[in-house]
């Protein structure tokens, strides 16, 4: 029997219950998941690569992957490039709103006509996690506003120290 290898892409800055969601609901889908995080420099994030790459390693430590394997690598190439070096057939893509939509189905057009072979598969955000996005999770932490519910512990304290060093 072949694995399934997929590829959840993102920056991950930081990783958000709304990404772990998605990472759960994904290991129902391939027998191993690589969760790719993006140099994506473009973006100017609060975390380095390094530091994302840590934080969303340990924090998909904890979830019940269903017998699933997780792995957490950088990449910093085309994202089709990065799921042929890693074997992926499906590239995992988590959809929040009908806003997300426009841009993810254009994104996926053109990765398709890069790769054929592999396939993107959107998941819908769980009702919960519908609003939940890291601009915002660090928007309302930088200006003191209670973000427990958005992230995880671990997380939380990580924003407020980098917070307190701005």
């Amino acid at each position: 029997m072949v694995e399934r290898v997929g590829v959840y892409p993102g920056t991950f800055d930081p990783i958000t219950n709304g990404h772990l969601d998605i990472i759960t609901r994904a290991t129902r889908l391939v027998d191993r998941l690589i969760i790719g995080v993006a140099a994506n420099a473009g973006k100017g994030p609060m975390f380095t690569l390094e530091e994302r790459v840590q934080m969303a390693a340990e924090e998909s430590a904890t979830l019940n992957t269903n017998g699933t394997r997780i792995e957490v690598m950088p990449f910093g190439n085309l994202l089709m490039h990065f799921a042929r070096q890693v074997g992926a057939t499906v590239v995992i893509r988590g959809l929040r709103a009908v806003s997300d939509f426009e841009f993810e189905f254009q994104m996926a057009g053109m990765n398709a006509r890069v790769d054929p072979k592999i396939e993107t598969v959107f998941l819908m955000a769980s009702e919960r996690c519908q609003f939940i996005s890291s601009r915002f999770v660090k928007e309302i932490g930088r200006l003191d506003g209670d973000i427990a519910s958005f992230v995880s512990p671990r997380i939380r304290d990580r924003l407020g120290e980098r917070f307190k060093a701005e």
